[in-house]
């Protein structure tokens, strides 16, 4: 949010209130001479003063990925980023699941909001591809999505009934997307649209609990109120939709295998059949509330991209076409996509400022020089002069405003973003104005003298660059069961019985006693064979070990098996004993305690060009805390090649210094 302060800014000026009064009367607007970071505030403000939802369209799938980094700071409360695919709509595969799980968690979204229009709006970046027919029509998708909230009645026979329908598939413990689990009156469930599992706790046939859980610790966390689960892949919808003459018209296009699995409402490639499923497909503007404002991005870059995917989508239409049963045509030329937002207010953004362009807003880069702090310092004081507002964003904010003052020119640092009166005092006395930023997105300083407003980022000051390029990954969580699973054991591989030691798998077979079919596990042991059953599998783990050469089988009817158990006790009690004792003695020493982190060292380490992940901002935390105790420190950091690890010593390694009466030693390990 650090770009709040100054998406308000530039709401309330007179050029804002003058754009937004001719867009109520035209509704378009076509801009110019604006470069990326200027784009994202400029549209922020206008969608922001009519409480308007946001749909920004660019060329590429890179380029909506910068702008969904720097929408994420602009005081959007939501920034959805709906992912779109190269590939013809004709193929016979399906998308990847990342991809559609992701436009449904879009989708879903969109229907909360129309809905509930009252609430916050969001903001969604996508491509030009997005404006191309793929969708079921609002009223087909509405209808197959279930909404649950706590208070709702629904027998659970019932909503098994609905999760098979959707595509959910049913397993002992939930893992990923698209599973579900029962266990008495608690349901498992992690639905595509949503980043966490949810856990639905009924009582009778009433839903009393919703609670999102870590799927790899299985614990609850946080209790949701609404839920709305969407299908798990488009093709339930579109073959539900198909007539049995329908059905009969695609034959030809399927294989006897395909044809089989009609039925099943699993078909690959169902997304070429949405043009005899439904009349007219949607597209996402069909599901974005009425009063939208719509970006397009640089329409002159997008124009070739949709004229290339459309002359692609044309072969490929012709080459799979039947003319016994000829395919409806799901790809339209980019005149007729804009057409069809002529029905919300419009945006055109664009860099270059042409002839006959629109309005130029003379967006210009601020003449600097890294680390020539004096002439920027002269810069911004000019600038000042002519009572232009100046924001300094950057991830040293304390230390940049440091490096200002000692040239003259008075900034502060305002450490809430969203302390809008401070900032506004500030501005009135005409103080540049330092805000934090260490998010991802590519930014550069500007000077917008319509809006009378300067911009300075570290690019500036410090020369700094983002290095990662924002892509689209959708957020998960995955566990990791260490248990064997019978559904991925291979025959050949090894396994450890608890009481009978390693054997080897051979196969999954059934037995009938008793007039009871039971699967089992067939394992091979050095003097027989053993059955366990499939649920019994406690009993077994897989046999992990770093050695090439295949290990020894144990005997059912030896004791080495329970000799090694018995070594094993024994070494790991001693080892305890010893530990215990090496501890004890460490416990009664006294380290030194270094100082805890200082602005500077907070700034510095927020200054870093790549996104800490979470295990390396876990590892420094820890290391932090060692060195703030007065015990002795005792950790090893472990990781494999290309992990980070020569990062995290850099961090924490500021922290000795001569007030601490410490200087710090890094040895890199050589290569």
């Amino acid at each position: 949010m650090s770009f709040s302060a100054i998406v308000k800014g530039l709401g309330r000026s007179r050029l804002c209130e003058e754009l937004l009064l001719k867009l109520q009367q035209q509704h378009v607007l076509d801009l110019c001479g604006l470069p990326r970071l200027p784009k994202g505030l400029v549209a922020s403000a206008l969608a922001q003063e009519q409480h308007q939802p946001l749909l920004v369209v660019t060329a590429t799938l890179e380029e909506s990925g910068r702008w969904a980094t720097q929408l994420e700071a602009m005081g959007w409360q939501t920034v959805y980023f709906y992912p779109t695919s190269e590939a013809s709509p004709y193929e016979a595969l399906d998308r990847e699941s990342e991809m559609i799980w992701g436009q449904l968690q879009v989708l879903a979204e969109l229907l909360r909001l129309r809905a509930h229009p009252q609430e916050m709006p969001l903001a969604i970046v996508t491509t030009e591809r997005a404006l191309q027919p793929h969708l079921p029509p609002v009223e087909a998708f509405a209808s197959y999505c279930l909404t649950l909230e706590p208070g709702i009645e629904l027998d659970l026979k019932t909503l098994s009934e609905r999760l098979a329908r959707l595509g959910y598939e049913r397993v002992p413990l939930v893992e990923t997307e698209g599973q579900w689990s029962r266990r008495g009156d608690i349901v498992d469930l992690f639905p595509v649209a949503s980043e966490l599992p949810i856990r639905l706790e009924w009582f009778g046939d009433e839903l009393e609990k919703m609670r999102e859980f870590d799927p790899t610790t299985q614990r609850s966390l946080d209790s949701s109120d609404k839920l709305t689960l969407t299908p798990t892949s488009f093709a339930p919808i579109i073959l539900a939709a198909l007539s049995d003459e329908q059905r009969l018209q695609i034959q030809p296009y399927l294989t006897a295998e395909e044809q089989a699995l009609l039925e099943t409402g699993t078909l690959e490639g169902s997304q070429r059949f949405l043009g005899l499923a439904f009349p007219t497909p949607a597209s996402v503007l069909d599901y974005l509330p009425a009063q939208t404002l719509v970006v397009m991005d640089e329409p002159h870059q997008c124009l070739p991209h949709c004229d290339r995917w459309v002359d692609h989508a044309q072969e490929q239409w012709q080459a799979v076409n039947q003319p016994a049963a000829p395919l409806p045509k799901l790809h339209q030329s980019f005149e007729t996509t804009l057409g069809q937002i002529e029905v919300f207010d419009r945006l055109f953004l664009s860099e270059l400022a042409e002839t006959q362009s629109g309005l130029n807003l003379a967006s210009r880069r601020v003449p600097a020089v890294p680390h020539q702090f004096g002439k920027l310092a002269e810069t911004i004081r000019e600038e000042r002069d002519r009572k232009f507002s100046v924001w300094l964003i950057s991830a040293q904010p304390s230390r940049s405003v440091a490096l200002l003052q000692e040239h003259d020119c008075p900034a502060q640092f305002v450490p809430n973003p969203k302390d809008f009166l401070a900032i506004d005092k500030l501005q009135e006395q005409h103080t540049p104005v330092a805000l934090k930023y260490s998010g991802l997105a590519e930014l550069e300083g500007f000077i917008l003298p319509t809006f009378r407003t300067v911009v300075i980022t570290d690019r500036e000051f410090f020369g700094q660059h983002t290095l990662a390029t924002p892509t689209y990954i959708r957020k998960r969580r995955r566990a990791a069961s260490k248990q064997v699973d019978p559904n991925k054991l291979q025959p050949g591989d090894y396994v450890v019985h608890r009481n009978h030691g390693i054997g080897k798998f051979l196969k999954l077979e059934s037995l009938t006693l008793n007039h009871e079919t039971r699967e089992y596990l067939l394992l091979q042991y050095a003097d027989g064979t053993l059955r366990v059953a499939a649920d019994q599998l406690g009993a077994l783990s897989r046999l992990r070990t770093t050695g090439e050469g295949h290990p020894q089988l144990n005997k059912m009817t030896g004791k080495a098996w329970q000799k090694t158990k018995t070594k094993v006790r024994k070494s790991i009690k001693k080892l305890a004993v010893d530990l215990l004792k090496l501890y004890a003695q460490r416990a009664q020493q006294e380290g030194f305690s270094f100082p805890i982190d200082q602005p500077w060292q907070v700034e510095m380490e927020e200054s870093f060009p790549y996104q800490p992940t979470p295990d390396q901002l876990k590892a420094s935390q820890d290391v932090k805390r060692d060195m703030e105790s007065d015990r002795p420190m005792d950790r090893l950091v472990c990781g494999d090649v290309g992990f980070g690890k020569q990062k995290l010593p850099l961090v924490p390694s500021l922290r000795p210094s001569p007030r601490a009466n410490r200087w710090p030693c890094w040895l890199p390990p050589p290569f």
